[in-house]
């Protein structure tokens, strides 16, 4: 007998896909060439983007948590 996925399991679920999301984000990041502040600082389109993304990622994973919690069951709708 099949039992009916709950909101815990779902949530535990996407728990991980943010995870390997921030993961991946991350793998793509690069040191600068030269170990200098200026050397850093010339990357800056690189960690700004970086950081929007993971603020996006974030963003996301909080309103989904928040949805979530109403939940009473995970339908495929949900």
């Amino acid at each position: 007998m099949l039992h009916r996925a709950t909101p815990e399991r779902l949530s535990a679920f996407s728990d991980g896909v943010f995870a390997v999301l921030i993961t991946v984000l991350v793998l793509e990041l690069r040191p600068p060439e030269l170990p200098t502040f200026k050397a850093l600082l010339l990357l800056w389109p690189t960690w700004l983007s970086y950081a929007v993304s993971y603020l996006f990622i974030a963003i996301v994973w909080t309103n989904h948590h928040y949805r979530i919690r109403y939940a009473t069951e995970a339908t495929s709708a949900l």
